[in-house]
């Protein structure tokens, strides 16, 4: 279980690996790391904005394991058919919740069926 109290001192920063400063991937990475789940690759010069990510998304999501939504889960979010964006899936009380990083609102947790709603896929890999 993680300590939730250190998360919103999260900001939001494109490519950002160190935290606090992460962008969405780094915070999955930093969820992982606290959780002692397996490193993953940083891919520190991943950025949503030019592609990078649906192109590292397209090589690397075939290694992993497809789940159903888990702690410590990777969550893969589609608009459309490309992947833009990505949370973590945690624990919050007795539920699970995703946790995600943004630049308008920075972290938050918010149950995993609100967030589905924004996208038009949902993805989970461990």
């Amino acid at each position: 279980m993680i300590d939730h109290d250190k998360y919103p001192s999260g900001k939001y920063r494109e490519g950002g690996r160190v935290w606090p400063f992460v962008d969405c991937y780094g915070l999955v990475l930093e969820v992982r790391r606290d959780l002692g789940l397996p490193d993953w690759p940083e891919w520190a010069f991943i950025r949503a904005g030019d592609g990078s990510m649906v192109e590292v998304a397209g090589k690397w999501f075939p290694t992993l394991t497809p789940c159903e939504p888990e702690e410590g889960a990777l969550i893969a979010l589609y608009e459309g058919s490309e992947m833009r964006h990505v949370g973590v899936v945690v624990r919050v009380d007795a539920s699970l919740e995703a946790m995600e990083i943004t630049e308008k609102h920075n972290v938050i947790c918010l149950p995993l069926h609100r967030l589905k709603r924004r996208f038009v896929r949902v993805e989970y890999y461990k």
